[in-house]
């Protein structure tokens, strides 16, 4: 079963620098992922590179992430 606490360490490792909340019943998960790296990118983009950082975990031992995607100063 994942822990918040590791989907928070696997977007922090695929995106060094963002700043990442994530809460989470181990199956269903809520994160806020605010990184320089979203500057000029439109939110299916962003959500597409937090989903990298998940890999295969997406759709298996993490059923279901509800994302907020920020730039810094939004």
């Amino acid at each position: 079963m994942m822990r918040p606490e590791d989907i928070q360490t696997m977007i922090e490792q695929g995106l060094p620098g963002a700043e990442v909340r994530v809460a989470g019943d181990g199956h269903h998960f809520e994160a806020v992922v605010t990184a320089a790296d979203f500057a000029g990118k439109g939110t299916l983009q962003r959500h597409q590179m937090v989903y990298r950082t998940l890999g295969g975990k997406m759709g298996n031992e993490i059923h279901a992430l509800s994302l907020k995607t920020l730039a810094p100063g939004e």
